[in-house]
């Protein structure tokens, strides 16, 4: 199949409820642009400077979508035209974003990286980390930034078991912090979980946003 043809069965397979953000780093902007015209949407980038090269090149109503780890230095390249940034992991960052995205007058919605994983390359903050990073935060102290769901990723393994086990840890960490400091807010409703090899586990296990690049565009070209 092609680009545009994977996009379509695969967004045709997906509950109304998840989104899926195409992952186009490493991929050039005449393949973002075959799955844009099969009518993607929502991309995702890891690379800064990549990500600042394609999105002059491509249509202004892209919706992009940070998905690597975020130096603060960085944040001032993205903040005009970034939707979601799925990797906050520290106050610091948190209150970088804020700065800049109050420097364009534009509100960038926020994921908290969790990490549940094994292995321990895998960036994010604890289950713990997280409630005291969210402990420290006021929404009303913060108008240019929301906080919108959690981000995770489970290990890299053919253990079908231990993928669901983690997807379903990521689901109650969402729940138990819904429940604690976003009751009443309902933007709070983003769990960004599952990729190309584990995605369909973590559709069952309540993702809302897939993170999927392999199984559309292929091996990446550079």
């Amino acid at each position: 199949m092609c680009i545009a043809q994977k996009v379509q069965a695969l967004t045709s397979s997906l509950p109304d409820r998840v989104t899926l953000v195409a992952v186009s780093k490493f991929h050039p902007v005449e393949s973002i642009r075959e799955a844009y015209d099969a009518g993607q949407r929502v991309f995702g980038e890891s690379r800064v400077q990549e990500l600042k090269a394609k999105q002059p090149a491509l249509p202004d109503d892209i919706e992009w979508h940070f998905i690597g780890t975020l130096q603060r230095n960085k944040v001032k390249d993205i903040a005009p035209f970034i939707h979601t940034i799925h990797s906050l992991d520290s106050i610091k960052l948190l209150e970088e974003v804020h700065k800049q995205a109050a420097k364009h007058e534009r509100v960038i919605r926020l994921l908290l990286e969790i990490h549940v994983a094994q292995e321990e390359t895998k960036q994010g903050l604890t289950p713990e980390e997280c409630m005291e990073l969210l402990a420290h935060w006021k929404q009303g102290e913060y108008p240019f930034i929301r906080i919108t769901g959690i981000m995770g990723m489970a290990t890299d393994t053919e253990d079908e078991t231990l993928i669901r086990k983690e997807f379903r840890t990521l689901h109650q960490v969402f729940c138990d912090i819904k429940q604690q400091f976003f009751k009443d807010d309902d933007s709070f409703q983003e769990i960004s979980m599952g990729m190309s090899h584990d995605y369909p586990i973590a559709v069952e296990e309540g993702s809302t946003l897939i993170r999927v690049g392999t199984f559309i565009f292929g091996q990446r070209k550079y």
